[in-house]
């Protein structure tokens, strides 16, 4: 499978939303449908989920990437790496992957240093081969780097789909080789309908919702789209086979509208 930075598998699966025995099937299925990245994190309560479909699917450790993520309710130094083995023990594994910050914390409520450096540390401590940030915006990419240096972080893990291609955020991230992970790439399932999409698509024999991926691939992030059904499953796999012509690219860029869905209240100030 193709990957990002040669670390990250290019595509991966979302699992939000995906608890309890349902979403342990479905985790199931993608596995066997060939998902060697599974995204899942302390507030989405699919840690054990993930664990067990892993265990089920019979698949060596080493071959499937498992990222969780740091609620921004742990950050403190008191909590942090307590949660950070309680995920361990929830997924049943000696070690994640990667993991991340999941949200900043509001208004540097926990200082940005304490966080930042446990995070490091449970990668020191072997809870993670690999550390990253998610939702990050560009000023705090720049106290990441000041602190921790070029090239500690893997990821930053934000929304990005064809009507929110962060620009300032993807060419700064570009810059300084930080690759992004897209969440939402699909738009909660909006470019399923899109005409340009689904005119791209048809040309190359796939789902407007694999060329949405494929864009965002070829663009440089690596994807994370959550499915429970087996057909959007394999057709959302089915993106690293497509290649989009200069012209393709341009149409789907000319999408771009700035159109944000996850802003809860605890974000950052965003850079687009």
């Amino acid at each position: 499978m193709t990957s990002i930075a040669n670390m990250i598998p290019a595509i991966g699966l979302g699992t939000y939303g995906r608890t309890g025995d349902a979403g342990m099937a479905s985790i199931l299925a993608a596995l066997e449908i060939g998902y060697r990245h599974i995204d899942t994190a302390q507030s989405y309560d699919t840690e054990r989920p993930v664990g067990e479909a892993l265990r089920r699917s019979g698949l060596p450790r080493e071959e499937v990437f498992i990222t969780t993520k740091v609620a921004d309710t742990k950050l403190d130094r008191a909590s942090f790496m307590p949660s950070v083995e309680a995920s361990l023990e929830a997924l049943g594994l000696g070690h994640v992957d990667l993991l991340l910050i999941h949200w900043p914390s509001q208004n540097n409520a926990v200082p940005f240093e304490d966080y930042m450096t446990e995070l490091k540390r449970a990668q020191d401590l072997g809870h993670s081969r690999f550390i990253g940030i998610s939702n990050f915006p560009i000023a705090m990419l720049e106290q990441t780097r000041a602190l921790l240096g070029d090239g500690a972080v893997v990821t930053n893990q934000v929304e990005i789909h064809p009507y929110l291609q962060a620009p300032r955020l993807s060419n700064y991230a570009r810059s300084i080789g930080l690759p992004l992970t897209a969440y939402q790439p699909l738009a909660q399932g909006d470019v399923g309908s899109d005409p340009v999409l689904a005119g791209i698509g048809e040309r190359h024999g796939v789902t407007a919702a694999a060329v949405a991926l494929a864009f965002l691939m070829e663009e440089g992030h690596a994807v994370i789209p959550a499915s429970s059904n087996a057909v959007n499953l394999r057709e959302n796999m089915r993106s690293l086979e497509v290649r989009l012509s200069d012209e393709e690219m341009g149409l789907i860029r000319a999408l771009n509208r700035g159109e944000r869905r996850i802003n809860p209240a605890k974000s950052p100030r965003w850079d687009d």
